[in-house]
Formats: C-alpha cells, sequence, structure tokens
C-alpha cells in the first residue's frame, strides 16, 4: 500500500547537489532517483508517513506550518540503510531546529492511521534518498562513483504533502513551491 507523506522540500543548493550525484549514478548505470519520472520527483527529507491523512489532521498540518521559517540543515555523509537491497542516501545533520520541525509535523499527525514507528520523534533518521534497490555490489560501486560527499549548508525551506491516490503534492507550508 503506498504511504501518504508529508515532506521537508530544500533550497536551490541543496536540491542541486543532490541531483548532481542522482545524474553520476544514472550516468554509471546504477539505480538512482533520477530514474524516476513522476512529475513531484524532487530531493527531500521525509517528516511522516501514513497510510492516510484525514481532513481533520492535513487542516492541522497546514495550522502547524503556516508560520513556518526556512529551518537550516546540513547535508552530511552518505549512508546506506536495508538488508537485502539497499537505500543509499545522504543524512542530514539532525540540528534542534530540525528535530523540532519534525516533532510539529509528527503531533500533527496524531490520528492518521499507520504511522510507523520509524518517523516517530526519537527514532526517526533524517535523510534524502540518492538511490534505492542497491544490490551489495552497486552499493560498492555507487560509493566509489560518488566519492566522498562533501557536506553542504542550506535549508528546508517548505513542506509539501504527498497522495499517492490522487497522485499529487501541494504545499502545507514554507515558501511556496513550483510543482508543489
Amino acid at each position: 500500500m503506498p504511504l501518504h507523506s508529508v515532506e521537508g522540500l530544500l533550497d536551490a543548493d541543496i536540491d542541486a547537489q543532490v541531483r548532481r550525484e542522482w545524474t553520476a549514478l544514472a550516468d554509471a548505470g546504477l539505480p538512482s532517483q533520477a530514474k524516476h519520472q513522476g512529475a513531484t520527483n524532487a530531493p527531500h527529507v521525509t517528516l511522516s508517513v501514513a497510510g492516510a491523512v484525514p481532513d481533520f489532521v492535513e487542516a492541522r498540518l497546514v495550522r502547524a506550518l503556516a508560520p513556518m521559517a526556512p529551518v537550516p540543515v546540513r547535508l552530511g555523509p552518505l549512508v546506506v540503510m536495508g538488508s537485502r537491497r539497499y537505500v543509499l542516501a545522504r543524512l542530514l545533520v539532525p540540528s534542534a531546529e530540525l528535530l523540532n520541525l519534525q516533532a510539529t509535523v509528527a503531533t500533527a499527525m496524531v490520528g492518521a492511521p499507520d504511522v510507523p514507528e520509524q518517523v516517530r520523534p526519537g527514532r526517526w533518521v533524517p535523510h534524502v534518498t540518492i538511490a534505492r534497490g542497491l544490490g551489495s555490489r552497486q552499493v560498492s560501486e555507487a560509493l566509489a562513483v560518488l566519492g566522498r560527499a562533501r557536506s553542504l549548508d542550506g535549508a528546508v525551506e517548505s513542506v509539501r504533502r504527498w497522495d499517492p491516490d490522487a497522485g499529487r503534492a501541494w504545499s502545507v507550508g514554507g515558501l511556496p513551491t513550483m510543482g508543489a
């Protein structure tokens, strides 16, 4: 079952850096988020997911995130997650501001069904996905292609909601976004 999500969109510098990494992997013939052709595909940090987002939860999200200012973040090192098929991601260094944003979203999401433990405050690992579905050999190839990832300071500038049932995304907080 596809999950509804609440996603933090990143500033232009971090977005461009992540897209360069996506492209480098795709050019090397490796799995990459660059191969995801959806109109709303963009580098992001998932703040929460749920089986659905009822209207009352949506309204709470919008109220909680309306006053949102850009949240400073640091794009950190590469990390490999998973057990059989792997995800390659860039960590976001968990600042107090970023953790507060995620906690605000988590509080607003109370009452949404099927919110998994890994997006609850204290369990959440902030990251930006670079590639999914890598085999063990591809992990080492991807790490060689990307080399040592440099840190980059930037911001989460807006938050959007993704509805997989409707196939659309829209802004629920922060700066207005194109195609969100």
